[in-house]
């Protein structure tokens, strides 16, 4: 009966492929394989590509930060990182990272680790995922439970919030069992947020003030392959990626799924890059993977 499931999962990925050509929306051509760019890693999450051409991306229990270069060899950047999980960058250029230590992390001039935020209402946060920088330079993140002992856990809920210098830090949302990767539309109307414990993805409308409004379902992953739904992109048309069972799911703005991309092994997350921003980078627990698309990405 599993060898029947099996098949029966292999051959709907199958379709979809097939129907993204189909209608016109093939953005992973058919016979692209992701590429291996590095490993040898414990935990590999949070990739970024800085437009000076490099890939920086965090082993999580390592504690590191890692800078990788096409044609070069990954080499240490940051140590300690706060057991650092997604990174961005500011509007300034700086380094932003979600730190399992309970905080939201700036790296400084002359390479200094600075707090940005790491309390609400004078508690710990728990474990900040993964965030996204607003183009007004307010930072988005999500905070659920990941690796925080039951000791270090102050907060009754997994939340996400705003932080801007303005307002402080403003609580979002509460009700998210397990909130991970979070993305804007292009123009930034909607937010995107998804919940590893039900593998679906949320949408919220984003208010003139930041704040947010009528969250609903925007897609599901229903699988019972590898993997949950983690790190998520838009492209430039407002397609949305995002990491789920069985590999790399393509959604688009209407929660279509346009393709399902299959991966060597489990991924985490991921970072549109390269010459022409249209190479994905993918993070898997021991690797980085490079995809080649048909599409430019977006932040």
């Amino acid at each position: 009966m599993n060898h029947l499931n099996n098949i029966a999962v292999g051959v709907l990925g199958f379709i979809f492929l097939i129907a993204g050509t189909i209608q016109g929306q093939s953005i992973v051509d058919e016979d692209t394989r992701p590429q291996k760019i590095t490993d040898g890693y414990q935990f590999t999450e949070g990739p970024v590509w800085h437009d000076s051409g490099y890939l920086l991306f965090s082993d999580i229990p390592a504690n590191t930060v890692y800078k990788w270069a096409p044609g070069g060899q990954a080499e240490e950047f940051l140590n300690p990182s706060g057991h650092s999980n997604g990174l961005t960058f500011a509007e300034n250029g700086h380094l932003l990272l979600a730190q399992h230590d309970g905080a939201i992390g700036h790296l400084a001039e002359g390479g200094e680790l600075v707090t940005v935020v790491d309390s609400y209402e004078g508690k710990r946060l728990n474990s900040p995922n993964d965030l996204v920088v607003k183009s007004d330079g307010a930072i988005y993140f999500t905070d659920p439970d990941f690796g925080v002992s039951d000791e270090d856990k102050k907060l009754g809920m997994n939340g996400i919030y705003r932080y801007s210098e303005e307002n402080g830090l403003t609580l979002l949302v509460e009700d998210f069992d397990l909130p991970n990767g979070i993305v804007f539309s292009p123009d930034e109307e909607r937010l995107y947020v998804n919940d590893t414990r039900h593998n679906h993805i949320r949408v919220f409308d984003v208010k003139e003030d930041g704040t947010l409004a009528n969250g609903k379902i925007f897609a599901e992953m229903k699988s019972n392959a590898e993997g949950a739904a983690d790190g998520m992109k838009v492209d430039s048309e407002g397609n949305l990626y995002s990491t789920g069972p069985g590999g790399l799911w393509i959604f688009s703005p209407e929660g279509e799924v346009l393709q399902q991309v299959e991966m060597p092994e489990r991924i985490t997350n991921l970072a549109w890059g390269g010459s022409d921003f249209s190479t994905l980078f993918l993070t898997a627990p021991n690797a980085v993977y490079q995809l080649e698309t048909n599409q430019k990405g977006e932040r």
